[in-house]
């Protein structure tokens, strides 16, 4: 019977010292998104803050007939686009709150702390003396993936965002 008693104790002991789950990548996930969603908000407000991203970021060329494959997002010319995107269109964010999900290492399959984000924006091309408002509503899928710093490395997007603009400005 003590062999029995003894038996139990070492089987709880050893159930009892199971090591805590690592939570790691779902607390860096959720910091994560807070970035993302303020870059989205910083969009939509028109005061992109581009200290949340790292100097060295990039925004992947998914378009059709892209002469690069990426952007960098510090870039003078980067900025000056935006700029020059946010003095024409207005933009809305619909999905809110936005739907975030947990990207993966491409390597290991495993949460990674990145952030893949699905939703829709209402893209106004505002009214002028001469021309109406004209809208248009864009679904998207983006991936942000971040340094250690938790600022964003590398953005990359899918939309029909060419098909948007020539329904725009025509």
């Amino acid at each position: 019977m003590k062999i029995m008693y003894s038996i139990l104790c070492l089987a709880l002991l050893i159930v009892g010292c199971k090591a805590e789950p690592d939570n790691s990548a779902n607390e860096l996930f959720a910091k994560n998104s807070e970035t993302a969603l303020q870059s989205m908000l910083d969009w939509e407000s028109e005061t992109p803050d581009y200290s949340i991203y790292a100097d060295n970021a990039v925004a992947y060329n998914t378009y059709f007939g892209a002469e690069n494959d990426s952007t960098m997002i510090q870039s003078e010319e980067a900025k000056a686009r935006d700029k020059s995107m946010l003095s024409k269109y207005d933009f809305k964010l619909l999905t809110n709150p936005p739907v975030f999900l947990p990207g993966v290492n491409a390597d290991t399959k495993l949460p990674d702390g990145s952030v893949r984000y699905y939703g829709a924006w209402e893209v106004t091309l505002p009214a002028t003396d001469s021309t109406e408002a004209k809208s248009g509503v864009i679904r998207l899928n983006e991936a942000f993936d971040f340094d250690t710093d938790g600022k964003i490395a590398a953005i990359q997007g899918y939309r029909h965002y060419s098909g948007l603009m020539m329904y725009l400005n025509q």
